[in-house]
């Protein structure tokens, strides 16, 4: 999993998957979700991340495995 952070385009991209990006879909304002060709969800994206989520949160990523 890549989580790529862009303070520009205030948007966290978070990709599930190297494959192929075949369609996309806002389910909320601002939430898109991205599919590969078997409809399996690869990717997601936040917009306007620093109104859902505090700016000192964006600093730094914990990822937790069980």
């Amino acid at each position: 999993m890549k989580v790529t952070i862009d303070p520009d385009a205030d948007a966290v991209y978070m990709r599930l998957s190297d494959t192929r990006i075949h369609d996309s879909e806002e389910v909320k304002p601002g939430v898109i979700l991205d599919y590969d060709d078997q409809n399996n969800l690869i990717g997601i994206e936040l917009l306007r991340v620093s109104e859902r989520v505090p700016q000192a949160s964006l600093k730094s990523v914990l990822i937790e495995s069980a």
